[in-house]
C-alpha cells in the first residue's frame, strides 16, 4: 500500500482550519466511515477489523512511522534498540487469529528461562517455562519454597482465567445495568464452573492484596518474594506495599498458560508487532498517512464530524476512534469548552503519574554476569534483592526524587535479534523504576538524565562487574521524553496508573469506560480503556466490535 493523500477529489472546495476557503479547482472532500486518531498497536487493531467490515478507513499518525510503543529504531550508529517493550507479555488471542497476524510476518519466541533474578553473590533464580525446572532454581535458596512453586503457579493460572474472560467484555454502564447487559457477562460463568464459587473467592482476595500479602501466603526466600513481586510493580509508580499491586501481577500473566514471568520476543524487534498488524490493516485496505498530527476533533452541539490536521487540511468521517490516551484525546483535541462540566472533572481526576524511564545501551562487547552463560543470556534480568529495596526505590518516586538505587530490568536484544548491534558489539536495554514525572524542586534536563543513567549503572555494575568501561553510547529516555515522544500524558505507559480505582467500567471514567465517549461519534481504543495497559491489543479490538454494533 502507497502512503498517499487522497483526502481530496475533484468537485468542491476544502475548508481550511484558518476559516479561509481555498478553490482547487474543483476538487472536493473524501469522506471516510471511520477516522483511527494515533498509530500505536491498539489502533491498528480497530482500524484493521474496522476496515475488514468492510469500512472506508483512515488512520492518521503524526510521527515518520507507525507502531507507538511498539516502536523498533536505531538510537546510535549502527545500534538499535526497541524503545519501550523489548519483550511482548501477551496477545490478545482474538487479534492473533482475527488479523491472522502469523500469515503477516509475526514470528514470537519465549526462551526456556523467561526471567532471571539476579543474586549478588551469583546465587540467581531462573524462572523457567517448565515449573520443575524454576523449582529447583528455587530449591538453590528454600527446598520448602521450591515445594510450593508449583502449586503456586496453578493458583495465578487459575485466578488469570477470570481475567482472561473479564477483559474481552465491554464493561456495563453504571448505575443502569439491563437484562442485555447482564447476559453480555455470561461468559463470566465460564470460569466459576471450572474453578467453582472458591476461585471467585481468591479472585476478590488477590486483586485487592499488597504483594507482602500475597508472598507471605507461599514463600519464604526474600530473594524470591522480591522477584515474585516484581510482576506487582511493573510500570506503576506504587511500590510492592501499595494496595491492589496483586491486579497488577495478575494483569501480567494473562494468557500465560500457567508459566510465571511469561514472555515473549518478537523475530526482528517489537516493531515487527506493529508492521505485522500494518500489513493486516492494509490487506483490509486501510488508508494510512504518516506525519499527519491531528491538532483537534471536530465537535459542534456534542456531535463529532472529523479532524483538523495541523496544515489546516479538515477531514470529515462518521465515527472518530481515538488511540491516545484520555487527556490528550479531550482536553488537548477536543477541547475543554466542548466537554460537560462532569465529564471535564471525571478527566481530571484520572490518575497518570509517569515513573518509567528507559535507557539503551551500544556495549562494545558481551557484558559477563557471574553465574551466567552466553545461551542463558536471552531472557530478562531484573535486580530486586528484596522488597524492601524496591519499597526505598519507590519511596523516591513518591517524593518526587528518582531513585538512587533504582529497580531495573533489563534484556540484551542483540541476542534475540543480531542485526541490532555491529558484529562484535551489542545492545543492552534497561526499564527503570522509579523515574518520576513529577519532580519536586527540579526538572528533567540533561544533568537529571545523566544522573539517573549513572544510578543505573552503579546498580548494574552490582552483578555486571567493569559494566561503565563497556560502554560505548547511550540514550536516555525519561517519562518527560516518552510524553513529548509519544505523546503520553506525564509520561504514563499504560495511558493512566493501573490501580482498581481505574479498572473495568472505571477506565477510563465511568461515562466512557464503554469505548464510546459521551460525544456522539467519538470512541476510544487506546490502553486508556478497558482492560489497560500493554500492546496486547485487546482494547483496540473490543473497541472496534462495540463500534460495529452501532
Amino acid at each position: 500500500m502507497r502512503f498517499r493523500d487522497t483526502s481530496r477529489r475533484r468537485g468542491h472546495r476544502i475548508s481550511r482550519g484558518n476559516g479561509r476557503q481555498k478553490d482547487l479547482e474543483g476538487l472536493v472532500m473524501d469522506r471516510y466511515d471511520s477516522i483511527v486518531v494515533g498509530g500505536g498497536v491498539n489502533s491498528l487493531v480497530s482500524a484493521s477489523i474496522l476496515g475488514q467490515s468492510g469500512k472506508k478507513v483512515l488512520l492518521l499518525e503524526a510521527r515518520d512511522q507507525i507502531g507507538g510503543l511498539a516502536t523498533s529504531t536505531e538510537f546510535a550508529r549502527g545500534f538499535k534498540c526497541n524503545l519501550v517493550h523489548d519483550t511482548v507479555k501477551w496477545i490478545d488471542p482474538r487479534v492473533m487469529k482475527k488479523l491472522n497476524l502469523e500469515s503477516h510476518g509475526l514470528e514470537l519466541s519465549s526462551p526456556e528461562i523467561v526471567r532471571t533474578a539476579l543474586d549478588t553473590n551469583g546465587q540467581h533464580i531462573s524462572f523457567y517455562r517448565n515449573a520443575n525446572e524454576t523449582a529447583a532454581s528455587i530449591s538453590n535458596h528454600s527446598e520448602e519454597d521450591a515445594k510450593a512453586w508449583k502449586d503456586f503457579t496453578q493458583y495465578i493460572d487459575n485466578l488469570t482465567h477470570f481475567l482472561e474472560k473479564l477483559y474481552e467484555l465491554t464493561p456495563p454502564k453504571l448505575p443502569n445495568i439491563g437484562i442485555k447487559e447482564a447476559l453480555s457477562m455470561r461468559s463470566m460463568l465460564t470460569p466459576v464452573r471450572k474453578h467453582g464459587t472458591r476461585g471467585l473467592v481468591d479472585l476478590m482476595r488477590v486483586v485487592p492484596m499488597m504483594m507482602p500479602e500475597l508472598v507471605d501466603e507461599w514463600f519464604k526466600n526474600e530473594l524470591l518474594r522480591s522477584a515474585v513481586s516484581t510482576a506487582g510493580i511493573h510500570h506503576l509508580s506504587f511500590g510492592p506495599f501499595a494496595a491492589a499491586t496483586g491486579f497488577n501481577l495478575l494483569h501480567q500473566h494473562v494468557q500465560s498458560h500457567g508459566v510465571f514471568h511469561h514472555v515473549n520476543f518478537v523475530k526482528g524487534g517489537t516493531g515487527e508487532l506493529a508492521n505485522a498488524v500494518k500489513l493486516s490493516a492494509e490487506s483490509a485496505n486501510i488508508e494510512i498517512r504518516t506525519h499527519a498530527k491531528v491538532i483537534s476533533i471536530n465537535v459542534e452541539n456534542g456531535i463529532c464530524s472529523g479532524v483538523t490536521l495541523d496544515d489546516g487540511e479538515t477531514i470529515q468521517a462518521d465515527q472518530i476512534v481515538s488511540g491516545l490516551d484520555p487527556n490528550n484525546t479531550f482536553i488537548n483535541l477536543v477541547g475543554p469548552s466542548k466537554l460537560s462540566p462532569s465529564f471535564a472533572t471525571q478527566l481530571r481526576n484520572i490518575k497518570y503519574r509517569g515513573s518509567t524511564a528507559r535507557i539503551h545501551f551500544a556495549l562494545n562487547d558481551l557484558p559477563e554476569i557471574s553465574g551466567i552463560s552466553e545461551d542463558q543470556m536471552g531472557t530478562v534480568f531484573s535486580t530486586s534483592p528484596s522488597i524492601e529495596y524496591l519499597e526505598r526505590a519507590a519511596d523516591a518516586a513518591k517524593y518526587g526524587r528518582i531513585a538512587e538505587k533504582p529497580y531495573v530490568e533489563f534484556t540484551i536484544p542483540s541476542l534475540i535479534n543480531p542485526d541490532f548491534a555491529p558484529d562484535g558489539k551489542h545492545v543492552l536495554s534497561a526499564t527503570v523504576q522509579y523515574a518520576p514525572y513529577h519532580l519536586r524542586g527540579q526538572n528533567w534536563t540533561d544533568d537529571l538524565k545523566d544522573q539517573c543513567k549513572n544510578n543505573v549503572v552503579a546498580t548494574l555494575e552490582n552483578y555486571i562487574p567493569g559494566f561503565s568501561a563497556q560502554i560505548k553510547s547511550s540514550a536516555v529516555f525519561s517519562p518527560l521524553d516518552l510524553e513529548n515522544k509519544f505523546g503520553l500524558t506525564e509520561g504514563n505507559l499504560n495511558h493512566g496508573e493501573m490501580t482498581l480505582d481505574q479498572f473495568f467500567f472505571m477506565r477510563p471514567t465511568i461515562s466512557s469506560a464503554q469505548y464510546k465517549s459521551p460525544i456522539e461519534n467519538l470512541y476510544l481504543c487506546g490502553p486508556g480503556t478497558h482492560p489497560g495497559g500493554g500492546i496486547h491489543g485487546t482494547n483496540g479490538f473490543n473497541a472496534a466490535q462495540e463500534i460495529l454494533k452501532q
